[in-house]
């Protein structure tokens, strides 16, 4: 019969589906378990990294000049807006977007002196979206997610620095998701340069107090050695972070 004969192609199709979709699923969970285990265990280290960065670049104020902590007028800036190269992860990608063209608009467009707005976007979907509506976007990163290195990583970090120190651009800021766990993400606004206060916002008593480092070698050297391996770091961060927030929004 040949109605016997569709139901039995249908039935194979419909299993072949699940074999197909069972692996997917399989590849994903694998992803989604490297990803958190890479930025689990980089945060310890990036959080210490840059509480020591804000203590030494704050003590080095009045010492030298701190160059990576210059605060000027932002005459220029340098939005960084991480995506994914594909879609299917529900919002994840249309929040960073809706976030970066708010900072634009709402918060650079309403100073009285409207600052230059350039763009650097890491993943497919910023690159599209903002190269199709004519934003200024300076430089694409897209290839960024096919390996995740320090090696591929530290090298973007020092650009950016390069970028800061030789005033192309006054404030660059990060946006992205960061990951919590395999349902919610959670939108960041970072101040990448300069190189922001040491942070209070943890309501205890030692958050009101500097911490009293004792340096070895000197100041002069640490500061040269450890604050630009901490925005190196903090990059590096980032980029992992978006990176696990996507597989769990797959």
């Amino acid at each position: 019969m040949p109605a016997l004969k569709e139901v039995r192609i249908r039935i194979a199709s419909v299993n072949s589906t699940q074999q197909i979709t069972s692996a997917m699923k399989m590849v994903a969970a694998s992803k989604l378990r490297r990803a958190q285990n890479a930025i689990l265990k980089l945060r310890p280290y990036a959080a210490k990294l840059k509480e020591i960065m804000q203590n030494l670049s704050a003590d080095m104020e009045n010492s030298m000049d701190n160059k990576y902590a210059d605060i000027r007028e932002p005459e220029s800036v340098l939005l960084i807006a991480f995506t994914s190269n594909k879609g299917l992860c529900g919002a994840f990608n249309a929040n960073v977007i809706r976030a970066v063209t708010e900072r634009i608009h709402n918060t650079y467009g309403s100073q009285p002196l409207h600052p230059s707005v350039h763009l650097i976007t890491v993943g497919r979907k910023a690159t599209d979206f903002f190269r199709k509506r004519q934003y200024q976007v300076v430089e694409s990163w897209d290839d960024v997610y096919n390996s995740i290195s320090v090696e591929r990583i530290y090298p973007l970090a020092e650009h950016l620095m390069s970028l800061f120190t030789d005033k192309t651009y006054d404030r660059i800021e990060l946006i992205y998701n960061q990951f919590k766990n395999a349902a919610v993400q959670r939108l960041v606004i970072e101040q990448y340069l300069p190189i922001a206060g040491e942070e209070t916002t943890v309501k205890s008593p030692a958050s009101h107090l500097s911490a009293n480092y004792i340096y070895e070698p000197d100041k002069e050297t640490l500061f040269l050695e450890v604050i630009p391996k901490s925005l190196r770091v903090q990059l590096f961060k980032a980029i992992l972070d978006s990176y696990a927030a996507e597989m769990g929004a797959v």
